[in-house]
């Protein structure tokens, strides 16, 4: 099968009523993560199904199909398929997790570490000043920011990660053609050119109040912890920071004014066993041993040739200089930035290969991730 005739089935599957992620990827079990298959199993058993979905699979809208299928031709985007090698590891362990994900910049950004920014949308002044402040720090120390591209907090996170010249990552509840708030389609744009927009949901997805419960589970599944400022008792944000917990995640919680009433979900969640935070140094110090356990992970799921050599390498020998993929990479990429697909070129190699052979040399303090998804080897490597 092209992989026209793939993305068509797949944007089929993704838009047949009642079938949800869940249906989809039990379905793709079964088959061997066959989506052509999924579709006749579906058209089989469609005196079983819902009457929508049995007329969608027997007549799908060819006029939104197209118009799906145009999206993804434009440069930068992509649908991110959970049957692929390079879909984020860390959303796999969560409960729902999705099929697909539809990207709009750098897909690479997900399989780096991520921190998570989240608070209220009508943040006050020190509120949104505290996000820009741990934002950028935990940029430049190397994670990438992930927010949802609310207005207040998330905003705030996602304009000083950028600032800074740092990627960032919005998870958002919509489709990925379509900004909510509206004022945020400047800063959307320059996410996605800088970083990456995600959504779980199909181009022209109008905003429902219901996605964003869905769409904070997505930003509390692909980071590795969840930090919280300003937020009310009954803010989204701490749905987040429950979900953050549940999935096994760090949550951090920073502490305000007792007369503040945007510090008391904050307050409550360190009673509830958030760790109480004054400095992103903390957040870095409390990370850094699960990202280099990340990026073990990675190279196990991925079960490529490059990357389980290079894990027994540095098992055995104590170190990636032994490895000569990674010396070859490393060669190849000299001093000057490049861009992913460049080093693609160059190496041979795959870009989930390099993407996890990136990650771990940027976590050894080899290689420095540049915005735009271009990498820099660091001087004296």
């Amino acid at each position: 099968m092209n992989e026209h005739a793939e993305l068509r089935d797949w944007l089929i599957a993704l838009r047949t009523p009642g079938l949800g992620p869940g249906g989809l990827r039990e379905r793709l079990g079964a088959t061997r993560g066959s989506i052509d298959q999924v579709l006749a199993q579906l058209r089989r058993q469609a005196s079983s199904l819902d009457p929508e979905a049995k007329t969608w699979l027997d007549q799908p809208d060819e006029t939104r199909l197209t118009a799906d299928l145009a999206w993804l031709a434009e440069p930068g985007h992509r649908l991110l398929r959970c049957t692929e090698a390079d879909f984020p590891p860390q959303l796999e362990t969560i409960p729902q997790p999705p099929a697909a994900l539809f990207i709009s910049g750098d897909a690479s950004l997900l399989l780096h570490p991520q921190v998570a920014i989240v608070g209220a949308r009508s943040a006050s002044i020190a509120g949104k000043a505290n996000a820009r402040a741990f934002a950028r720090s935990l940029a430049l120390a190397g994670f990438v920011v992930t927010s949802g591209l609310a207005d207040g907090i998330d905003g705030a996170a996602h304009e000083a990660t950028l600032e800074a010249g740092q990627p960032t990552v919005a998870v958002i509840g919509t489709g990925p053609d379509l900004v909510y708030p509206r004022k945020h389609r400047e800063l959307s744009a320059r996410v996605a050119a800088q970083g990456a927009l995600v959504s779980e949901f199909p181009p022209g997805t109008a905003a429902r109040a219901d996605h964003f419960p869905r769409r904070n589970r997505l930003i509390a599944g692909l980071s590795l912890g969840t930090v919280v400022i300003e937020a009310g008792l009954q803010s989204g944000s701490l749905i987040t920071a429950r979900l953050a917990g549940e999935q096994g995640r760090e949550v951090f919680a920073v502490p305000g004014s007792i007369h503040n009433p945007l510090a008391r979900g904050c307050h409550r969640l360190i009673r509830e066993g958030a760790r109480l935070v004054e400095s992103a140094s903390e957040i870095v110090e409390s990370l850094t041993p699960a990202a280099r356990a990340l990026g073990a992970e990675l190279a196990q799921r991925l079960d490529l040739p490059t990357a389980v050599s290079t894990e027994r390498h540095r098992r055995a020998k104590g170190g990636w200089r032994d490895d000569p993929d990674y010396q070859r990479l490393l060669d190849v990429l000299g001093h000057d930035p490049a861009a992913l697909d460049e080093l693609a070129t160059r190496t041979g190699q795959s870009a989930a290969v390099l993407s996890s052979m990136l990650l771990m040399l940027e976590l050894e303090g080899c290689v420095e991730g540049l915005p735009g998804g271009r990498y820099q080897r660091l001087p004296g490597v």
